[in-house]
């Protein structure tokens, strides 16, 4: 490394080492900065062996300043730096907007799940934003499955423990889970205190003919019940005396409202199919979501809701119920759609649901599937995801969740432990290419990982190697195999030249991965364009399930299992890998 290169190296990490200390609060790390400052300086990577030796004294240096003289330093240094610094500090390292007349230790947020499936990547907003303001204000977090509907959104009984393992890997714990299927009785109680208000009555109008009605701004012929008929109605509904269709408790609002949508709404409906709880089975006489979640909200202590803004007249609906009981209305806050790239599948639980069962996805965590559950087994952290969804703010407009924003988190989160392994993909349009090496050593010995030395190096056997067709060299030239030396491509094989890393410096020898064409370890990469075959360095088999690795100049990976079982009817393992992992990022 020449004088030159070295100062800008020492500028640089400089910058980043003050940067991160006044961001963190604590005293810089070499392993810490180093892969942003390799991201951020592609020239300086074939020093990668030299670059921690010249950032080690930086780091000790500023690890002797105090807050004040790095703040200085950096100023002079990097003011833009500086200046988002500042900005972070002055939003409070957030966002999200403070919520309105919100007190400290007083607030209460509920995310209501409707349990009719596992969560897409858009179901994580919520809980992400409301365990976020429980943090800052140090309030609850309710979970309230909001299952009151077991025809058209039926739930599914393995949704509501997959949903709550959601909520945990986001890194949130609720302190309050209800399911709204328990809680029957006591929305009929309030609709008999309702109903005694002279604020619902039961109506056996066709759908049409309300509808009819309700546009006309008219009354129904049944508005004007006695309330003593209203309630012996209602009791038939509880008993089961009804078929779906043949009574409706509404409540009683403005007929002649200048929004149709609110004049006397249904509270309560009958339904055919019994939910699928067992706890549940027996009611016939179901409350609809506005009327349920508007008790709830109340009973729970909820000031603060957050909805979509196409759901605006669910708080006008609620409204009349809570005039009718004298109760204060929660703050409300509307935010837009989450919409995401990447993915072809849509962002919908019905749709998902009906590509599984149509065998176009092997399950709810298929890596194409665009769920929380197949970015967690791809290796995405949790924390990814919320930072990406704290980080939309609470636009009333639709929002782009770009999935390279949640990648480039998780690399930082990952990166320093990940250690590094080969692996030669073999496609079609790119095959593994075997090559025998006459001469050279027996074996390449690459560092695990390039800022930590200290985790020693892996042994990959030599002799006959395995590289990417794009990766040949044409006959005679020479590329270099990370972690082993230079070899010549000579009429189909490699001849050793030399380990002189110079040859890499300074007269731009290529370098490549390479596995051992004996010892290495079949592998199915499953990504979200479909699986990729290969093969990985025997040191591989030495991992654990669950370990997030990055395979070098390909991306970070998940490993999912060892000698798997066949699955080739959903186009999964076929028995004959000795590994499989799914592909997070580059």
């Amino acid at each position: 490394m020449d004088e030159e290169l070295r100062e800008r190296v020492r500028e640089a990490a400089e910058s980043a080492a003050l940067f991160n200390a006044l961001k963190h609060g604590s005293d810089p790390d070499v392993g810490a900065i180093m892969g942003p400052l390799m991201g951020e300086h592609p020239d300086f990577r074939p020093h990668g062996d030299e670059i921690p030796g010249v950032v080690a004294p930086v780091v000790n240096e500023i690890a002797n300043m105090d807050e004040a003289e790095r703040r200085e330093r950096l100023g002079e240094l990097d003011p833009d730096a500086l200046a988002e610094l500042e900005a972070e500090d002055e939003g409070d390292d957030h966002d999200l907007p403070d919520l309105p007349n919100a007190e400290e230790g007083e607030v209460v947020m509920r995310a209501a799940p409707n349990p009719n499936g596992p969560w897409h990547i858009g179901h994580a907003r919520m809980p992400s934003v409301i365990g976020t303001y429980a943090e800052r204000y140090d309030g609850e977090f309710i979970c309230r499955f909001d299952d009151t509907d077991p025809e058209t959104k039926r739930p599914d009984l393995d949704a509501y423990d997959a949903i709550l393992d959601d909520i945990d890997y986001l890194g949130f714990e609720p302190d309050v889970v209800l399911k709204a299927s328990d809680r029957l009785e006591t929305y009929y109680e309030h609709a008999r205190e309702l109903i005694d208000l002279d604020g619902a009555y039961t109506c056996s109008c066709p759908a049409e003919e309300f509808r009819e009605l309700k546009a006309d701004a008219e009354p129904c012929p049944h508005r004007d019940k006695d309330a003593a008929t209203v309630r012996e109605e209602f009791e038939a509904m509880i008993a089961g005396e009804y078929d779906a269709g043949e009574l409706v408790l509404r409540v009683k609002t403005d007929i002649e409202h200048k929004n149709p949508a609110l004049r006397d709404w249904v509270a309560f409906r009958m339904v055919d199919a019994a939910h699928p709880r067992e706890e549940a089975a027996h009611y016939d006489c179901w409350p609809m979501l506005d009327f349920q979640s508007g008790v709830d909200d109340h009973l729970t202590g909820v000031t603060h809701i957050i909805r979509g803004i196409d759901l605006q007249d669910s708080a006008k609906r609620q409204r009349f119920v809570y005039d009718y009981f004298g109760w204060e209305y929660p703050e409300v806050l509307h935010w837009g759609h989450v919409q995401l790239d990447e993915y072809d599948v849509k962002l919908s639980t019905s749709t998902i649901k009906a590509l599984i069962e149509e065998g176009e996805l092997t399950g709810w965590d298929d890596p194409r599937a665009p769920t929380i559950q197949s970015v967690r087994r791809r290796g995405i952290r949790g924390q990814a995801l919320v930072d990406a969804m704290t980080g939309l703010g609470m636009s009333t407009s639709d929002v782009d969740l770009a999935m390279s924003s949640v990648y480039a988190t998780n690399r930082e989160l990952i990166d320093d432990e990940a250690d590094r392994y080969f692996l030669v993909r073999d496609r079609d349009d790119d095959p593994a290419v075997e090559r025998e090496i006459a001469g050279g050593p027996d074996a390449g010995h690459p560092p695990r990982h390039p800022n930590h030395e200290d985790r020693g190096r892996r042994e990959i056997p030599a002799g006959t190697v395995l590289i990417e067709e794009r990766d040949l060299p044409a006959d005679g030239d020479r590329v270099w195999l990370k972690g082993y030396g230079c070899v010549r491509e000579a009429d189909g094989a490699f001849e050793w030249v030399s380990d002189d890393i110079d040859l890499v410096r300074e007269e731009g020898v290529d370098v490549v991965h390479w596995v051992p064409a004996a010892e290495s370890l079949t592998t199915r990469m499953r990504t979200v364009e479909g699986d990729v075959l290969g093969y990985a360095e025997p040191e591989v088999a030495d991992l654990a399930v669950g370990d997030s690795i990055q395979f070098e100049r390909v991306g970070f990976v998940r490993v999912d299992a060892f000698d798997p079982a066949p699955t080739p009817e959903d186009g999964g393992p076929t028995g004959e890998e000795d590994v499989v992992v799914y592909y997070s990022h580059d």
